[in-house]
């Protein structure tokens, strides 16, 4: 008996290899639809802070990330609120969010910015969000801890939960004392 290429099963193949993979790559909000989520009929103010190599070394410590904070994305509100966006690393690919902190120094809300992973976006969703409104830096801020885990998103809680614990180590060590001028 001789083998025979099946024509049909060979297009079929090449047909499969050639669709691409979807990814759930997904923008949720611009910084600006964030900004009026997070502090509707507010004026913010652009207040970049130059992030000193002894401040991200604490900010290191406080939560384990290592990617650099970047000090250009901070806004103030009228009122003495921040508004912080910050970028984690989910698995593979970054996430961005924002942190709206209150002028005493507690998580009033987050938003994701944007989530580029083709897996583990359940941490877009408002409840797992609203676990760290009211923390703050003397919180533990630790995912299992006071924060719950996302079965298939571990790694994405685990990263967005240590910037979020960053954020605040931020606010308690840099623009806490801007507070009183």
């Amino acid at each position: 008996m001789n083998w025979q290429p099946n024509p049909l099963l060979i297009f079929t193949g090449l047909t499969a290899a050639c669709i691409p993979i979807l990814a759930q790559a997904k923008i949720y909000v611009s910084i600006e639809q964030a900004q009026a989520i997070m502090f509707p009929n507010q004026v913010l103010i652009k207040n970049p802070i130059l992030i000193t190599e002894d401040l991200q070394q604490q900010m290191r410590k406080a939560s384990s990330i290592r990617y650099p904070f970047q000090g250009e994305r901070i806004w103030r509100t009228s009122n003495g609120s921040w508004f912080i966006v910050d970028e984690v690393v989910g698995k593979h690919e970054m996430i961005t969010y924002a942190v709206g902190i209150s002028p005493t120094g507690v998580v009033q809300s987050i938003e994701i910015l944007e989530y580029v992973e083709s897996y583990g976006y359940e941490v877009a969703q408002a409840q797992w969000r609203q676990q760290f409104v009211g923390k703050s830096a003397s919180d533990p801020v630790r995912l299992n801890q006071d924060i719950q885990n996302i079965s298939g998103a571990t790694l994405s809680c685990k990263h967005l939960t240590d910037g979020v614990k960053r954020v605040l180590v931020l606010y308690d060590l840099a623009l806490k004392a801007t507070q009183k001028k």
